[in-house]
C-alpha cells in the first residue's frame, strides 16, 4: 500500500476536523432609528431596504465601514457598520409570542409580544430557550425556536 504524502494528510485531516467543528454564530443589531441595507458596500450601490432598530443580522464579513449581514430568510445585504451594535435583539417571529416565567412550556406566561417585536437576548440557556428582556425591562424566557437572532 502506497504511503500518503504528509501534507495531504495534514490538509485532509483539516478538511475533515473543519467540517465537524461547529462554529459560532455572530450577531449583530441595528443601533439607530433605522438602517438602510444595499446591495454592496457603497453609499452609491443600490438601496434596498430600510429595516428599523434593534433588528438581529447574522454578521458574515466586515470590510472597512461595512458589514455583509444575512437575515432570516437568507438573503444578504451590505450595511454600513456604524449603525450597528454588538448588542443582541431577537425578534419573535410567531404572530403572538409568549413570554414565560422559566425556561418551561408550563412555566407561567408573564406576557406577549406580536410579531417582530425586538426582545433584549440576555443568554441562552443552552436547553432550547432564551432569556430576553423586554423594553418595558420585564424579564423572561422564549423557545430558540420562536424567535430570530439566537
Amino acid at each position: 500500500m502506497k504511503s500518503m504524502n504528509p501534507l495531504r494528510l495534514a490538509v485532509l485531516f483539516a478538511l475533515f476536523y473543519g467540517a465537524n467543528t461547529a462554529h459560532a454564530v455572530d450577531y449583530v443589531s441595528v443601533s439607530e432609528s433605522s438602517a438602510i441595507l444595499y446591495d454592496a458596500p457603497s453609499l452609491k450601490a443600490k438601496k434596498l431596504f430600510v429595516v428599523n432598530r434593534y433588528m438581529p443580522f447574522e454578521q458574515i464579513v466586515t470590510l472597512d465601514n461595512w458589514v455583509k449581514v444575512r437575515d432570516r430568510s437568507g438573503a444578504l445585504y451590505w450595511v454600513e457598520k456604524r449603525v450597528l451594535i454588538s448588542k443582541r435583539y431577537v425578534f419573535a417571529l410567531l404572530p403572538l409570542l409568549d413570554v414565560r416565567a422559566e425556561p418551561d412550556p408550563g412555566a407561567a406566561r408573564l406576557f406577549q409580544v406580536r410579531q417582530q417585536v425586538a426582545l433584549e437576548r440576555l443568554e441562552s440557556t443552552g436547553t432550547g430557550w432564551v432569556k430576553v428582556r423586554h423594553q418595558d425591562a420585564d424579564v423572561g424566557y422564549v423557545r430558540s425556536t420562536e424567535v430570530w437572532g439566537d
